[in-house]
């Protein structure tokens, strides 16, 4: 079984079987595993990170009309597909790095409010970037969750593939 493999099994026993899944106890009875795209190895990407000289603190707006701050960190470009497209990575309240974004399989092959991935921080300036861990936030699965909506200059006009596809109870 690869990482992946394993990881996503991982992900659909908490789902499945854990206190604290997001599903409403009778959509984990019927539960039986996510959708995800097959592995995608073109977007598992090492990318230099240019880091903003002066980070700021931006407001996401939440999935139920609430607020999130985060410090909007450095951007990314890379290709997909042959087409050019540029991040933004946030860091959390708590110090981690967050990457909130949309693409053109949002809303049709993907959540329609967007996906999200946690860039691992590598060496010189360097991120992996994998969107085969792309996954749908919790309010995709239940509307009770307040989650942050990808702001518009982290909305791609290429479709990633890759990752997380649209949930279906």
């Amino acid at each position: 079984m690869s990482r992946l493999s394993d990881f996503r099994k991982q992900k659909d026993d908490f789902f499945k079987y854990h206190p604290q899944s997001p599903l409403m106890p009778e959509q984990q009875q019927a539960f039986t595993g996510l959708d995800y795209f097959p592995e995608n190895p073109a977007l598992r990407l090492e990318v230099e990170v240019k880091r903003l000289a002066q980070p700021e603190q931006v407001k996401m707006l939440t999935s139920t009309g609430d607020v999130q701050t985060y410090t909007k960190w450095g951007t990314f470009q890379f290709e997909v597909d042959g087409q050019p497209a540029e991040l933004v990575i946030f860091r959390d309240s708590h110090g981690g790095f967050f990457l909130p974004f949309q693409d053109a399989t949002s809303g049709d092959e993907t959540y329609g409010a967007g996906r999200y991935l946690e860039p691992e921080p590598l060496r010189n300036g360097r991120f992996l970037v994998d969107f085969n861990y792309a996954y749908n936030p919790y309010c995709a699965y239940n509307e009770m969750w307040s989650c942050p909506i990808p702001p518009k200059e982290n909305r791609l006009k290429v479709p990633i593939r890759a990752g997380e596809r649209t949930f279906h109870p």
